[in-house]
């Protein structure tokens, strides 16, 4: 099991704005950093999702785990990996929770699409072309911004847009700005 750190914001600004490269191909190498990537994220609390540049692998990797809502709660499934991923298609913008690892404790409102067609390579090195809905978008959009540098923070309109959350003296989870 090799759980690496994942890299924080604060701490290492630059390292995630880099942009990744395309895998050329799935070998031993690319397969072991997808295990890198799922034991990382199963380590994780409450992480849905996690890109190879946030344990400082500058490469096109992302784990997703699509889930669906049941009884208002949502409930992920088992990491999926997507190599090379790219968005053809993207519709149904609007503002959502979003979250990152790599910004323990910090949420905030975005904007992102609930309808994308991604295409790629899955983790035996399969061409795939999905379609995904609702919340599963934007996660998927969320780790692909990560291939390219870019942020959840840099999708907030509003600096009140951001807030942690905390249990009040009901010991119900309450949004702070």
């Amino acid at each position: 099991m090799a759980v690496r750190e994942i890299i924080l914001f604060s701490e290492h600004e630059a390292t995630l704005r880099d942009k990744s490269k395309a895998v050329p191909f799935v070998n031993q190498k690319v397969r072991r950093l997808i295990r890198d990537l799922k034991d990382t994220l199963e380590a994780s609390s409450d992480g849905i999702g996690l890109a190879a540049p946030q344990i400082n692998i500058h490469k096109r990797v992302v784990l997703v785990c699509p889930g669906d809502e049941m009884n208002g709660e949502w409930h992920s499934g088992l990491p999926v990996a997507l190599i090379n991923p790219e968005i053809f298609e993207a519709s149904g913008e609007r503002r959502d929770f979003d979250g990152c690892l790599s910004f323990p404790g910090l949420y905030g409102e975005t904007t992102r699409p609930h309808h994308i067609r991604v295409t790629g390579l899955d983790e035996d090195g399969v061409p795939f072309d999905r379609i995904y809905e609702g919340f599963n978008a934007v996660v998927v959009h969320h780790e692909i911004d990560h291939l390219n540098g870019v942020l959840f923070i840099d999708r907030i309109e509003n600096p009140q847009d951001l807030y942690t959350l905390r249990k009040n003296e009901y010991g119900e989870t309450v949004r702070v700005p």
